[in-house]
């Protein structure tokens, strides 16, 4: 048991995991034997525990699991590939690779189209390198966030029409007061009027656009 599930370390998982693995492969074996057939119960048990550790890597080796069928034709592809390879000295068409696993293309591309399930990219992942030679942007800072500007897109069309039913002064003062967010004083000091003149102006062009914008207006 032991023996057999050293032949599997150094593969990612721990040693105790493949072992764990052997002894159900070993159970399995328990149940299948058939003493009558004359095998010794080694020889009978040594494929059953094997494959069941190779199951388990294969499942284990993809970060996204996929159906067993594709996972099964991905690696007979990929045996298949090699042979096809060091027989025809390049890389085989996927014609002749169908042809050799007794398989259709589809079944062949749509398990290739899985393939990149077998191994994840960290979001946290470098995907460029600086001018300096440091790691660049990673993968995490190319994804989108939301934008809150979005939410306040149609409130900003309600507002500029809202704003057209005001006079020429009041959208200054609403303009200055706050867009650029001067106080009052300011305002008063570029317009030439008082201080009192621009509040009671702004507060007739706030009340003006809350009439028309009812609880869509963020003042």
């Amino acid at each position: 048991m032991y023996f057999l599930a050293r032949k599997f370390a150094g593969r990612g998982e721990p040693i105790e995991d493949i072992v764990q693995v052997g002894f159900v492969g070993l159970l399995m074996a328990i149940e299948r034997f058939d003493p009558e057939r004359g095998l010794e119960f080694s020889t009978f048990a040594t494929p059953t525990i094997v494959g069941e550790i190779k199951r388990y890597f294969r499942d284990k080796s993809w970060a996204v699991r996929i159906p067993r069928r594709l996972q099964e034709v991905n690696q007979r592809a990929r045996a298949t590939g090699e042979r096809l390879q060091a027989e025809l000295g390049r890389p085989p068409s996927v014609q002749e690779l169908a042809h050799a696993m007794n398989t259709s293309v589809e079944e062949i591309l749509e398990a290739y189209e899985a393939s990149p399930a077998r191994q994840t990219v960290p979001l946290d992942a470098p995907v460029d390198v600086a001018e300096d030679g440091a790691e660049g942007r990673s993968l995490g800072d190319r994804l989108g966030t939301p934008d809150e500007n979005l939410e306040r897109v149609e409130v900003r069309d309600l507002l500029d029409s809202a704003m057209e039913h005001l006079t020429p002064r009041e959208r200054q003062i609403v303009y200055l007061r706050f867009v650029e967010e001067l106080p009052q004083s300011e305002v008063a000091r570029r317009l030439g009027i008082s201080q009192m003149h621009v509040s009671r102006l702004q507060r007739a062009a706030v009340e003006h656009l809350r009439t028309r914008l009812g609880d869509a207006l963020p003042v």
